[in-house]
């Protein structure tokens, strides 16, 4: 596309105050688009000294459009998040899962609510720092990986669909990180040496135990072993996760303690010795809430695809063997650690992103069916 049609579309760039966004609208302006700057407020909490994180990065917003000479607006969705996210997120802790709200509030914030406000503004596009890439394919957009194998974040976005890609750009998914950081030196944009944000989406980097305890009410019980051993106690069952080493508080000779299963109903935390302990392998699981970025399961089943059940996984072979009332029944060829009810599980065929689910159960562990690892898994 040249220069003289760029300048006929407005593209809406998500700013979060980080070095990615930044970059991304310095791109598109450079690539003649008629750029506005746009800050999304969705968590609205004041720090120990009372400023609200939220503010301290629209600042840096304000710093970078202006350097591009760019517009920029400040968007308000704390109800919308703490709808469809945030309490969504707590009734998943709850009940014992593990909730993936990354996830979440791309779906119901980023990619619908704030791509729905940029279109009612007369937008063409919306663009977002995601190390991803939107490649048109035969039958449409295609979700690709990201160039950079270590940031790549097709994970997060997989519920984006051909309809909603149409109008998504990623101008940044064919690039690498330290490229990026070196464009907005070139650009001369103060988040150029900025640390990347982690932490719970919009709200960020927390002491979890008494931040998700200001929520939930929780009560402390046992940390059994599978045979029925009380070891210790825990602080709640919604503080825990599968496979989770540390903050258990457990010691004793011998190998460290890992969770293995958790109880919500009887308020137990199972745990076991080993990181490769038997009980924390199965080989398959259910997913349902499915979304597929052609708006179809891929056919015939049973299909053979890649997938990974967390993001910094690398993609493991598997077979979708079964869909049903809109559920799936997924089966791997090895063995997977810590399948975690909440999370999602990807789907890939190479580097295009097929889709994905929320897991909500998973098959007989190793120890359950009395089964052993293979040697290269030990």
């Amino acid at each position: 596309m040249s220069l003289t049609s760029n300048r006929d579309k407005t593209v809406v760039v998500g700013m979060s105050g980080g070095v990615d966004s930044s970059v991304t609208a310095a791109l598109l302006r450079e690539q003649g688009y008629r750029v506005i700057g746009m800050f999304m407020k969705n968590w609205e909490e004041k720090d120990e000294n009372g400023v609200c994180q939220s503010s301290k990065e629209f600042a840096d917003v304000v710093k970078v459009c202006e350097r591009l000479d760019i517009p920029y607006y400040s968007i308000e969705f704390v109800q919308e998040y703490w709808d469809n996210v945030f309490t969504r997120f707590l009734k998943e802790y709850e009940q014992g899962y593990t909730p993936n709200p990354d996830i979440l509030c791309n779906r119901e914030i980023k990619f619908n609510a704030f791509l729905g406000k940029a279109m009612n503004l007369g937008a063409d596009y919306l663009a977002t720092g995601h190390y991803c890439q939107n490649i048109l394919g035969e039958n449409g957009p295609e979700l690709v990986k990201g160039t950079d194998a270590g940031k790549d974040q097709t994970y997060f976005v997989y519920t984006l669909n051909r309809d909603i890609l149409k109008n998504v750009l990623f101008p940044i998914g064919h690039i690498e990180k330290s490229e990026v950081r070196e464009l907005a030196r070139k650009y001369d944009l103060v988040t150029h040496d900025k640390k990347d944000s982690t932490g719970i989406c919009f709200i960020g980097e927390r002491n979890f135990k008494p931040f998700l305890s200001r929520y939930l009410e929780t009560k402390p019980g046992e940390f059994k072993t599978l045979d029925g051993k009380s070891v210790g106690s825990h602080a709640g069952v919604a503080f825990y996760t599968l496979g989770q080493r540390k903050g258990l508080g457990l010691g004793g000779e011998g190998d460290a303690w890992f969770v293995v299963k958790k109880d919500s109903s009887k308020n137990i935390v199972y745990v076991e010795r080993g990181e490769k302990h038997p009980a924390l392998y199965s080989d398959e699981l259910t997913a349902n809430e499915l979304s597929w970025v052609s708006q179809t399961a891929p056919t015939p089943l049973p299909f053979r695809c890649k997938a990974k059940v967390r993001y910094r996984q690398n993609d493991q072979d598997c077979t979708i063997i079964s869909l049903n009332d809109g559920q799936i029944r997924v089966v791997f060829d090895e063995p997977q650690r810590a399948v975690t009810i909440g999370q999602s599980i990807v789907f890939y065929d190479k580097d295009r992103c097929l889709g994905g689910g929320v897991i909500r159960e998973t098959g007989p562990s190793y120890f359950e069916m009395g089964k052993s690892l293979q040697p290269s898994l030990i």
